[in-house]
Order: structure tokens, then sequence, then C-alpha cells
């Protein structure tokens, strides 16, 4: 038996989640929600619409079960019905019409503004982002025109923000005309929650299908939300279908999101471009050009020296040149070598790190697989050394920051493709193969050591 009333057990479950989450959080999920009824122990609420039940289901459930009465079988006693949609009246709207196009302004909508500093003339380009730079420009230069959508995907920092706002910004620059928005994903389901609580939907769907340009970042964090992705999805075919362009960044390529065959398919039908970590050559250009534009001289062999113990991405690079100007200026030193030691010690990867050479892979995965190194270098197809050469070669590309190219001919003049091939082969055979997983490692190990 309950003591409690349902309107005590909802008042205690929301009192207990507003110190838990996000004001704003607070007010787009759970604020809009109304206890309507309870009988036999089942709670019944009014929610707004499908997007609101899901959201406390796929997020709140845990916490639900804490409060809400459950059944033998352990399923919670809740029900849910949708509010129904009351239309408002249209006088307003006709005594005070929009502009010609009919279509609400883009302030009304989450928009991220543009980094003046995000422009195509400050992207450094390198063997990495060479052909997705391309792509970008191409796109900015004839939108709907080709490569649409472009999906850009790379890790943490590598410049796809970076090209999203630089397409932006060339579009409007060229074409004052083009109605173009910039969103992150986040930002989308905002919108889409605001107007479905102000039953406003039909004013969103307007504003985002009369876009000439949407460029949308980050879309990993559509994942595992089905309701909202339906709705982006029908605006991309939407604009799509009127030859409108589409730019879409993410952290994974279009495969490997958690989002439905529809959506992974759509995205899939323009053109897929990676960002990769930027090589040595690249990251001291980087590193020069971001010190000109704060106005600091860093010598090319400190520059050098930085970029060779910060590899992974061009933030921490930024990171990197922001700290030593500090540290010079406050302490009255010249930019050198041994300051750049001492005030970014904690930030640099091991100096090994620039030690390792395809020679160096080969050795290790020889010793591994008890094989000769020149037999890595052969053409030997049989499995016991065809086998670690794919492994040297999967290891060559993870490690070596060096082009497909120059990494595949000290294979004994191999090509790039098979270079390619090999690692993409080991990669995926990696995820499920226990065994293989640890010989990579321990090579690895050796080789960082």
């Amino acid at each position: 038996m309950h003591t409690k009333t349902a309107q005590d057990i909802w008042s205690d479950f929301l009192a207990f989640m507003q110190e838990r989450c996000s004001a704003t959080e607070f007010q787009n999920w759970l604020a809009p929600i109304i206890l309507i009824e309870s009988a036999d122990d089942t709670i019944t609420l009014e929610v707004p619409n499908i997007f609101v039940q899901q959201y406390l289901l796929d997020n709140y459930k845990k916490d639900l079960r804490e409060f809400i009465p459950r059944a033998p079988s352990g399923e919670l006693l809740l029900t849910f019905v949708i509010a129904e949609q009351k239309k408002k009246p249209a006088a307003p709207h006709v005594a005070t019409p929009p502009p010609a196009s009919q279509d609400p302004s883009p302030g009304s909508f989450h928009e991220v503004k543009l980094n003046p500093q995000y422009v195509f003339e400050h992207f450094i380009e390198g063997p990495s982002n060479q052909f997705v730079k391309s792509a970008a420009q191409g796109v900015a230069n004839t939108p709907g025109k080709s490569y649409n959508p472009l999906f850009i995907h790379g890790g943490v920092g590598l410049g796809k923000t970076h090209l999203l706002h630089a397409i932006g910004h060339f579009a409007k620059n060229h074409n004052k005309k083009l109605r173009v928005q910039c969103i992150t994903t986040e930002g989308f389901i905002n919108d889409l929650v605001d107007n479905l609580r102000n039953k406003t939907m039909d004013r969103m769907k307007r504003f985002y299908r009369s876009l000439d340009i949407l460029l949308v970042d980050d879309i990993q964090f559509l994942q595992s939300r089905l309701n909202f992705e339906e709705e982006l999805c029908n605006t991309f075919e939407s604009l799509i279908n009127n030859h409108k362009q589409i730019v879409i960044t993410s952290d994974k390529p279009p495969g490997q999101l958690k989002l439905s065959e529809r959506m992974i398919a759509r995205m899939e039908w323009g053109l897929v471009a990676h960002v990769g970590i930027p090589d040595l050559e690249t990251r001291v250009a980087i590193l020069q050009h971001k010190a000109e534009g704060k106005g600091i001289r860093i010598p090319h062999k400190v520059a050098f020296f930085i970029a060779e113990h910060i590899f992974n991405n061009v933030r921490q690079l930024e990171g990197a040149l922001n700290r030593l100007t500090a540290y010079s200026r406050l302490m009255g030193h010249e930019v050198t070598e041994e300051i750049a030691q001492k005030s970014l010690g904690e930030m640099m990867g091991p100096s090994s790190h620039k030690k390792i050479s395809v020679d160096n892979v080969m050795k290790s995965v020889a010793t591994l697989y008890e094989v000769k190194v020149s037999d890595l270098c052969g053409n030997a197809r049989s499995k016991d050394v065809a086998f670690p050469r794919q492994v040297a070669m999967y290891l060559a590309k993870e490690l070596i920051n060096d082009s497909l190219m120059k990494l595949a001919s000290a294979f004994g003049g191999k090509t790039h493709s098979t270079l390619l091939h090999a690692w993409k082969k080991i990669g995926t055979q990696v995820e499920t193969d226990e065994r293989l997983r640890k010989q990579i490692q321990m090579a690895r190990r050796n080789l960082e050591a």
C-alpha cells in the first residue's frame, strides 16, 4: 500500500530531479509534464508530445523507479497521454505578416555565430587535410551543385568546425542573398523542443527548409535520439531535393554512428571526407602561422621542436603556443628550445615519438612474429609472412605521420593502396581478435619504450 498520493509522488520526483539537472534541461523536459490522474496505483501523465515522453523514459527511467509504483513484473505503473494540439488564432499572423519570404528571422532560432578567424585563408593545408579542404572550397563556391551533403569527420581539434565556418563565411561574402544557418546538433534539438512546446513546428519547418546552406556541427550528438533524428532527416531531404547545400561534421564516419539506416544512407549520399592528424611539416606551418597572427616570432628550430612533441591535434598546438608566449613574456625570456621544454613539459608526448621509423616498426614486428625484416619488404605471399607484413603496415600508418605513398614505398616499393588495404584489414580484425590486440600492444610498447 502506498500512503502518498500520486501528486505527492510526482512532486517528490520533480523536487529530486530539479537538484540533479540543469535549469534548461528541467524546463525543457520535466516542467511541461502534468499529472492528470491516478487509478489502481497507476499514474497518468500528460506530455506535450511524444518527444518529451521518450526523453523521460530514455534518460530518467532509473530515477523514476525510485518514486513511481511498480507492478510485480517490475514495470513502472505509468501511462502517458499526449496533450491535444490546440490551434492558435490566425488573426495576429494576418495582421502582422512576416517578410515576403514568409519565413521567420534567423534570430528566432539557436544560431552559431561564425568565428571570424575560421576562414579558408587561415586553414593550413597539408597531406592529411588537402582533399577535405578542396571539397569544402568546392561546396562554398557552388553550394548545392556537388558534394551534397558534404560530410566531414575526424578527431577532436583537427579543423572540422574551422572548415564548416569557412564555408559559411565564403558563401555569405560572395552572395549576400544566400540564407546560411550554422548550428550545433544540440542547438537543433533545442529548437525542436522549443517549437514543440510552443506549438510552432510549422514555423520552424518553414525556416529550416527555406535555407540555402545548412551547416550542422557534431552530428554524433544525435545518436540514440530517434525522434529528433527523424525531423532532422526530413529537413535534410527537403533541402537536398531543392538543391540546397548541407554540410555536416562528426567525430566518426556515418557508418560508425548509432543512427538509423535512413539517416546514414542520406549522409553517405554525397561526399564523406576525413580530416587526419597533420604531419610534422604541417604542424610546424600551423604553429608559425598562429604565432604570426599573435604578433610573436618563434624560431623555426623551436617550432620544429614543439611540433615533434605535440602531435595529436591543432588545438593542443595552439594551447602550447599560448602557454609558451605567456611564460616567455612574464619571465622576460626569449623563445628558445630550452624555454619551450621548461614551459611545455607536461603537455609534451614522449620524445621517442619522433624516433619511430618504418625500419623500427619492421624490426619490432619481425621480432614479434619471428620473421626476417627482408621478408616484410619482399613479395612472399605465404600467410606466415604476409600477415606480419600487414601488421607492420598497420602500425606504420598508426604511428608515423608520413604520406601513404612514402610509407608504402618503404615496404619494398609497395603501393599506397596495398598499405591502406592492410591498415583497414588489421584495424577491423583487432577489434574482435584479443590475441592480435595484445600482439599489437606489445609491438607498440617496444617502439615507444
